[in-house]
């Protein structure tokens, strides 16, 4: 479609991402690795690339270096093209020098380097989210309803909705009124027209997804009428509808799901191990894209594996690893059994000297004889010979010196040593 040579995508790289804490404590979160090999930002900007859509700026201001380094060596495009991503980290400017207040703010602080380029709509997405959109789809149905904005709707339960910003429409499908959260009492008022499978699920409320597709005059217009608004889904798009600009819904039935929690986290890279998991990752058409490391494939001596993700270039001779995912590199020792776990791997693999233990020191991966279960294992750990770490309600929450427990979970942070004999 000839329109989307001319949308600019802008990736919002989220704040501080405390409730991903420790996983975010040295890296934002678009750049927290998920799903064996790839990082979060991979998402949005493939199902850009598989739209159609080439020229994409990633927001962020919050530990951008690996963030930064990782789309430098993945998305290249050629000197014929005029597609590219690049990277918007909050800066100072002569018109504010602010960080980025939210995600109107973001965008609006970034429009000096938006107006470099030629466009006629904006699509606003999420860096942390599970999905797989195919958003030529979406501005089809933003152009054939002569809207000025177009919101990414999910319809879900009255359970749910009361965890999200909840859209109204009329009988035209274009949204009405909009509410942030409303409590279990008062989701009677907020019921819209969805079609009869919907209907009988008793999915008959639209929760807004974060996505946006904005005419380029709607989002100038709207940030110069509403100055003080740092936020879209709290701000901006409330004065949208005040304002009587056409708002069209563009319903998603397909998996979607906001990665932004720890436990969220968990359970969506865990259900990428089912037989049929609701993102697919092996799909011939909408390719998830990712750096290319050239990897060796992976090796597996001894093991028992049960519903589980090897990721290229480990060396595993594990006793049993089920319903886990195991990321690049990784390194499990002989006898060590892992369930129920997201092990993410490392960023070069354990040289021959550093499996030699010199002083005493683990060498980098899992080393023999461990059980670990209901964990988060960040990248580039040091775990020895007989640690156990069995996570689940029992713990206590909170943040140790050496991992944290959110929610049941065990998260052993980058880096980390555990020595031998370590439990948790």
């Amino acid at each position: 479609m000839a329109v989307m040579d001319k949308t600019v995508a802008v990736i919002l790289g989220g704040g501080q991402g405390s409730r991903l804490f420790p996983l975010t404590k040295s890296r934002s979160k678009p750049a927290v690795p998920i799903g064996g090999k790839y990082r979060l930002v991979d998402i949005p900007i493939s199902n850009c690339l598989n739209s159609d859509v080439r020229k994409i700026f990633v927001l962020t201001q919050f530990n951008s270096a690996s963030l930064n380094r990782h789309i430098k060596n993945t998305y290249h495009f050629d000197v014929f093209s005029p597609g590219f991503v690049d990277i918007l980290a909050a800066e100072q400017t002569p018109g504010s020098s602010k960080w980025y207040q939210g995600t109107a703010d973001a965008v609006r602080q970034s429009f000096h380097h938006l107006n470099n380029h030629e466009y006629d709509h904006l699509l606003v997405l999420s860096g942390d989210q599970l999905y797989q959109m195919d958003y030529e789809e979406m501005m089809q149905n933003h152009l054939e309803s002569g809207a000025d904005i177009s919101i990414a709707t999910i319809p879900v339960n009255a359970e749910d909705a009361t965890g999200f910003g909840i859209l109204k429409t009329d009988e035209k499908g274009n949204i009405s009124s909009f509410v942030e959260k409303p409590p279990l009492e008062e989701l009677k008022n907020w019921p819209s027209e969805v079609p009869d499978d919907l209907k009988n699920a008793g999915r008959v409320y639209l929760a807004s997804m974060g996505i946006y597709i904005f005419s380029k005059k709607a989002i100038h217009d709207l940030f110069e009428s509403n100055p003080d608004s740092t936020d879209f889904g709290k701000e901006i798009i409330p004065a949208a509808i005040e304002s009587k600009y056409i708002i069209a819904s563009y319903l998603y039935d397909g998996y979607w799901t906001d990665i932004g929690t720890i436990k969220s986290f968990f359970e969506a890279n865990l259900d990428l191990t089912k037989q049929l998991p609701g993102f697919n990752l092996y799909d011939n058409k909408r390719v998830i894209y990712t750096r290319a490391r050239l990897l060796p494939a992976s090796k597996v001596t001894g093991t028992t594996l049960e519903r589980s993700i090897i990721a290229e270039g480990s060396i595993i001779e594990a006793s049993r690893i089920e319903h886990t995912l195991v990321g690049i590199r990784s390194r499990i020792g002989v006898g060590t059994t892992i369930v129920d776990s997201i092990i993410m791997g490392n960023d070069f693999f354990a040289s021959i000297e550093d499996l030699k233990r010199p002083m005493g020191r683990p060498a980098m991966g899992i080393g023999e004889r461990c059980y670990i279960r209901n964990a988060i294992v960040d990248k580039n750990v040091r775990i020895g010979n007989d640690v156990r770490i069995n996570g689940g309600s029992h713990l206590e929450e909170g943040n140790y010196e050496q991992y944290s427990v959110v929610d049941g979970i065990v998260v052993v942070p980058k880096g980390v040593t555990l020595d031998d004999g370590f439990v948790v």
